[in-house]
């Protein structure tokens, strides 16, 4: 399936996930992207990206809404979340998230 720019525009997604802690020399948290999700994101990933594969995106979690690029990893997405947005949100490692997205 070949994606339109009216599809660019309008794509909107909504998942669950689980937070989860990349534990590197700057540790950092992340949601994985669903398979689904990502799927939907590689159509237009090609249209949006700016390099090496990242997808700028609008993200609301709760009543923070922020934008950020998503990362490509395994064939799919990980979103970061900033350390404002954790704590604003309350949310840490292991919590289970509703996320709205849209691309940037």
């Amino acid at each position: 399936m070949t994606a339109s720019i009216w599809r660019v525009d309008l794509l909107e997604l909504h998942f669950e996930g689980e937070i989860w802690e990349w534990r590197g020399p700057a540790p950092y948290y992340f949601v994985t992207v669903p398979e689904d999700e990502a799927a939907e994101l590689h159509e237009v990933a090609a249209a949006v990206t700016y390099g090496w594969g990242v997808v700028p995106v609008r993200v609301t979690i709760g009543g923070t809404e922020w934008t950020t690029s998503l990362f490509p990893k395994d064939g799919g997405y990980v979103l970061p979340l900033k350390d404002r947005v954790r704590k604003a949100e309350g949310i840490g490692e292991g919590d289970t998230i509703s996320v709205t997205m849209t691309l940037a």
